[in-house]
C-alpha cells in the first residue's frame, strides 16, 4: 500500500491514522506507485491550487492501474467531501471515493472492496496512528472542525463545526508520543485558542499546555493557529513561564482593514489587534510573531489594501505569508460584489512580499553572534551542511540554518549554533558551539 497526502498538518493526522489501520491489518507498507497494490490519496480542498494539485496526482497515480501493479485506488479527504459525486463522474478509474463523513465505516468499505473479510472493526484512531515526520518531531490534533464561519473560508463546510477533543485523550496521546521518543510537539487545530469552549464552557489550551509540559520526554511545545480575539492574558503567561514552551505565536491575522476583517466576518478589529500584538511581545520581548494576510479579498480598496500594508511595515512582523484570494464554492465571499481582477491581486502579494523580504532579512541580521539551541532535521543534498532549525521556526514553514558539518551529529538531535550570516532572504548560516 502506498498513500499520498495533501493539505495541512490536521489533513496529515488524518493520512497518518489511515496508514496505522493498514499497517494494524499487516499490510506492507511501500513508498513506490510501481509496487503498490493499493494507492490512496488523501486530498486537500481548500483552495483551487490545492485542489488541482490533488486532481492531478489522481490522474497520474490512475496511469498505474493501466500500466502498474495498482490493482485499487482509493481518494479520501476534504476534496472528495466537497465534491465527491462530481469526482465519481470524471475520474472512473477511482475505485472508492471516501468523504470526511464515512471514516468511521472507512476499514468497513475498504475490506468489502478488496474481498478481504473483516478480522476487525478499526477506525481511525489518533493512538494507532503512524508518524511521518520523523522520529522527533510529531503533530497533537486537539479539536476538529471550525465554527468561526469566515466568508472566505469553505472548512466549516468540509470539516464541520468546532469539536474539541477531551483533555483526558490528548494527554494520553501526548505520552504515548514521548515514549516514542518524540521531543518536538506541535499542538494544532484549526484554531488553537478556541480549544475546550464547546466541552467546558471556557476556552482550556492554557490548562492543556501547562498539563503537556509536564510529560516528562518533551524538549519543545509549539501550538499554531492562535486567533488574535482568543489570545488571553492566562495564555501569554503560560508561554512567558514555561521553559518547554517555545516562544512562538502563529496568528492568522488576514487583514487589518475594519471593513475587510467584518466582510471577512472575523471577530477581531484593527485596535484589538494592535493590543494584542503589544500585550505578547512586551510579556515575551524574544517572541517569533508569525501572521498570514490575504489580499483582493472582495471590495478591497487601495485604502484598505493601503492600511494593511502600513500595518505589516510598522509591525514587522518575524515571519509572515500571503494568499491572493480564492474564490471557493458555497462560501458567502463567493457572492459578494466587487471581486478583485487577479492583476490587482498579483499587484498587492508583489508589494507586501517584497516589502516582507527586508523586513526578514532585517530581523534575521539582528540574529547574527546570538546563539540558539536546535534540532538537526538533516543534511544537505551534498552533506556539506547541517540543516536545523531554533524556536523561532517550525517545520516546513519557516526558514533554515545551514551549519557546516563539520563535527558527527545525528537527525533530531539538540546541539547549540552561533549564528554568523544570513543566506539569502529566509534562512540562517551558523555555526556549532
Amino acid at each position: 500500500m502506498d498513500l499520498y497526502h495533501f493539505g495541512c498538518s490536521k489533513n496529515l493526522i488524518d493520512t497518518e491514522m489511515c496508514i496505522g489501520i493498514f499497517k494494524k491489518e499487516k499490510f506492507e507498507i511501500v513508498n513506490n506507485p510501481k509496487e503498490a497494490e493499493i494507492i490512496i490519496i488523501n486530498t486537500c480542498g481548500f483552495i483551487e491550487s490545492a485542489k488541482q494539485e490533488a486532481i492531478n496526482c489522481i490522474l497520474e497515480m490512475a496511469e498505474y492501474k493501466k500500466n502498474g501493479n495498482c490493482k485499487y485506488l482509493i481518494v479520501m479527504g476534504c476534496l472528495v467531501q466537497r465534491y465527491k459525486k462530481d469526482l465519481q463522474k470524471s475520474i472512473p478509474e477511482v475505485d472508492l471515493f471516501f468523504s470526511i463523513d464515512e471514516y468511521d465505516n472507512l476499514w468497513e468499505k475498504i475490506s468489502k472492496l478488496l474481498n478481504k473479510k473483516i478480522k476487525s472493526i478499526n477506525t481511525l484512531d489518533y493512538l494507532d496512528r503512524v508518524i511521518s515526520t520523523g522520529n522527533t518531531t510529531a503533530y497533537l490534533k486537539i479539536a476538529e472542525g471550525c465554527s468561526n464561519k469566515c466568508t472566505y473560508c469553505a472548512i466549516p463546510y468540509i470539516r464541520g463545526p468546532y469539536v474539541s477533543r477531551r483533555m483526558e485523550e490528548i494527554l494520553e496521546e501526548a505520552k504515548k508520543l514521548a515514549e516514542k521518543g518524540i521531543k518536538e510537539i506541535i499542538v494544532i487545530a484549526q484554531d488553537t485558542t478556541k480549544y475546550g469552549v464547546d466541552l467546558y464552557g471556557e476556552p482550556k489550551l492554557a490548562e492543556l499546555l501547562d498539563k503537556l509540559c509536564k510529560i516528562e520526554g518533551f524538549k519543545w511545545i509549539r501550538f499554531l493557529y492562535a486567533y488574535p480575539e482568543s489570545i488571553t492574558d492566562e495564555l501569554i503567561e503560560v508561554v512567558r513561564k514555561n521553559d518547554k514552551i517555545c516562544k512562538y505565536f502563529d496568528i492568522p491575522l488576514q487583514h487589518f482593514s475594519d471593513e475587510v476583517l467584518k466582510r471577512m466576518n472575523r471577530k477581531s478589529n484593527s485596535d484589538s489587534i494592535k493590543k494584542v500584538i503589544k500585550k505578547i511581545r512586551k510579556e515575551i520581548p524574544e517572541v517569533i510573531l508569525r501572521t498570514t494576510m490575504i489580499v483582493g479579498f472582495p471590495g478591497e480598496t487601495e485604502q484598505d489594501f493601503f492600511e494593511l500594508y502600513e500595518f505589516i511595515n510598522e509591525t514587522k512582523f518575524e515571519k509572515l505569508g500571503v494568499f491572493k484570494y480564492s474564490k471557493e464554492d458555497g462560501t458567502p465571499a463567493e457572492k459578494m460584489k466587487n471581486q478583485i481582477h487577479y492583476k490587482t491581486k498579483q499587484a498587492r502579494y508583489d508589494k507586501i512580499m517584497k516589502m516582507q523580504e527586508k523586513i526578514s532579512k532585517i530581523k534575521l541580521e539582528e540574529k547574527i553572534g546570538k546563539t540558539y539551541e536546535v534540532v538537526v532535521d538533516g543534511f544537505s543534498y551534498d552533506n556539506k551542511y547541517i540543516c536545523a532549525r531554533s524556536y523561532m521556526d517550525i517545520p516546513n514553514e519557516d526558514g533554515i540554518i545551514f551549519i557546516k558539518n563539520n563535527r558527527k551529529v545525528k537527525i533530531g538531535s539538540f546541539t547549540k549554533c552561533k549564528i554568523i550570516g544570513v543566506k539569502e532572504d529566509y534562512d540562517l548560516i551558523g555555526e556549532l558551539v
